[in-house]
């Protein structure tokens, strides 16, 4: 390979570096403009939502199957990596052509300007961190693109009188146009730059772009933090006696066999999984709840009426409907809140109402029946998680708990908006992307120990794990042992039929491969299906089977 071409090859590199760290100048500088707008108005947040608006039900299962709760940091990788393809590419382009590059950034401008302004309750002044954001980083680029030429066409210093001398390369302009022949003046004034110096300049103009480019992104984020306060505003806050406490989980709720997950799921280790990229700052002061559509009173209910009124606490166990079979996105909580039934009592829905579309800050929306919501289950505005504030990851200030529905449909987080209409007439955020209106959550049983793959000691084994089947209660779990006749395992005490039911089982196996299948029986329905279904449109069914190793 000839030196002119392995030159020209590490100046595209260098370029590439230019457009990656203008890039990063675009995000940052408007990560910072955007700590005194919405969340939503910062690029990656608002490129970020409206990819998972536009996600097909199918990605969205594989990115929950690959990557489980971590599939919002997969997403913000994939997401980086992705714009940082694009943005060396421009640099690229602006090195050789500018104006190519200038309409280059310019259009990808426009791209994350749409995505800002098409976000759920979106104004233009949302617009500001982007454009703010996009001019920095043309000049950032034209600086970075102009050192980067000058280290190019700057001629190392004269040769000697024993060489032949070589014609100057003639310079690219910044606007990508050769000028005429270069005197023999400029190319004299030319080698008393040496190309190294050159090469130290625009490298200190790339060391002093990427400390922008952090300390702006960086400093963005301390701002937002600090003018929404949330944490100061959770430590702040105190909850009064529920007049209707939560009743006393009876003894034997745990399963004895070790390493059987929690009755009780901890706040850190209760799953996660919702459309919102950056999590919504909402603050108890502002947060109001609207409740309206197909009712007699339309109202608005603060925090403040919330913690007034008349509380409940119960444990409930709540599901994902991306829940694979044997998964692990489930969870039981004690949650404290406003009984959902009082509120459409006093809104009074109309006749021919049939569903309750509630909205959340962030404009997620889910369709849950109007019935359910009205009945004697224990459906809630949730204000607190195991005896403290909700969690903002888990829907501060307030969300919905709804027992035996999955969460696509009822557990709304930060909700801010309750609209009493008909399935006919509205539709929510997953159900317009193909699945169901009615969410009830299946009869599922799971085996925890020993997990798939495992290896244990010879002799006895103890096998655990835990089944639901929320507002039906389980009665019965049977496991069946390399493919032989079911057998009922123990039970652990029950506490109610909205919480999971934990079971144990001892076996004595030899050395060798062995495998354990599940099944679970509720009060209502009966046997838990055979049938095995993925999770889309209405959640997963199907007996686990777990294959293990005894030693």
């Amino acid at each position: 390979m000839s030196n002119l071409t392995e030159r020209r090859r590490g100046t595209s590199l260098l370029a590439a570096l230019a457009g990656i760290l203008a890039a990063g100048v675009v995000l940052g500088i408007a990560e910072l403009a955007g700590a005194f707008f919405r969340a939503s108005a910062t690029p990656i947040v608002a490129m970020g939502s409206t990819f998972i608006d536009f996600t097909p039900p199918w990605l969205k299962e594989f990115a929950i199957d690959t990557f489980g709760t971590n599939d919002k940091l997969a997403l913000l990788v994939g997401m980086g990596i992705t714009i940082a393809l694009l943005a060396a590419v421009l640099g690229i382009v602006a090195f050789r052509r500018w104006a190519l590059g200038v309409a280059g950034v310019l259009a990808m401008g426009a791209i994350i300007l749409a995505c800002v302004l098409t976000r759920a309750g979106a104004s233009l002044p949302d617009a500001v961190p982007t454009v703010v954001g996009t001019g920095a980083g043309l000049l950032a680029l034209r600086w970075l693109v102009a050192r980067l030429r000058h280290a190019t066409v700057a001629p190392s210093p004269a040769p000697s009188a024993s060489v032949t001398p070589v014609t100057p390369v003639t310079p690219v302009t910044p606007d990508g146009e050769r000028p005429g022949a270069t005197t023999a003046t400029a190319a004299t004034a030319a080698t008393a730059v040496p190309r190294t110096a050159s090469r130290r300049g625009f490298f200190a103009a790339v060391g002093v772009t990427a400390v922008v480019a952090g300390a702006a992104a960086g400093g963005g984020r301390l701002l937002a933090g600090a003018r929404t306060n949330i944490a100061a505003v959770r430590d702040g806050l105190r909850f009064p006696a529920p007049a209707s406490p939560a009743p006393a989980l009876p003894a034997g709720v745990q399963s004895p066999v070790a390493g059987v997950t929690p009755f009780v799921t901890p706040n850190g280790d209760f799953y996660r999984i919702d459309t919102a990229l950056s999590v919504p700052q909402l603050t108890t002061e502002d947060w109001v709840l609207r409740v309206h559509g197909m009712v007699e009173e339309e109202f608005e209910l603060s925090f403040q009426d919330l913690l007034d009124a008349d509380l409940i606490e119960r444990h409930v166990t709540l599901t994902c409907v991306s829940n694979p079979v044997g998964g692990y996105l489930a969870g039981t909580a004690k949650w404290l809140g406003y009984p959902l039934r009082e509120v459409l009592a006093r809104a009074r829905p109309l006749d021919g109402a049939d569903m309750v579309l509630s909205t959340s800050s962030d404009g997620f929306s889910a369709s849950t029946p109007l019935p359910v919501l009205q009945d004697d289950r224990d459906a809630i505005l949730a204000i607190a998680m195991n005896d403290e504030p909700l969690p903002v990851e888990h829907g501060f200030p307030v969300r919905m708990v709804v027992p035996g529905l999955y969460g696509y449909v009822s557990a709304t987080k930060w909700v801010v908006d309750l609209e009493v209409t008909r399935f006919a007439d509205r539709t929510a955020y997953w159900t317009d992307r193909g699945w169901s209106e009615e969410g009830p959550i299946k009869t599922m049983a799971r085996v925890e120990v020993p997990q798939s793959f495992a290896s244990v000691d010879a002799g006895s084994v103890m096998i655990g794990g835990v089944a639901w089947s929320q507002q039906r209660g389980i009665t019965r779990v049977e496991v069946s042992v390399d493919g032989g006749g079911w057998e009922d395992v123990t039970l652990a005490a029950e506490a109610s039929v909205d919480t999971w039911r934990q079971w144990s089982h001892e076996l004595t196996l030899e050395s060798g491969l062995h495998t354990v299948r599940a099944r679970a029986t509720d009060r209502v329905d009966g046997l838990q299906t055979e049938e095995r279904a993925e999770t889309v449109p209405d959640g997963a069914s199907g007996w686990q089977t777990v294959q293990f190793t005894v030693r």
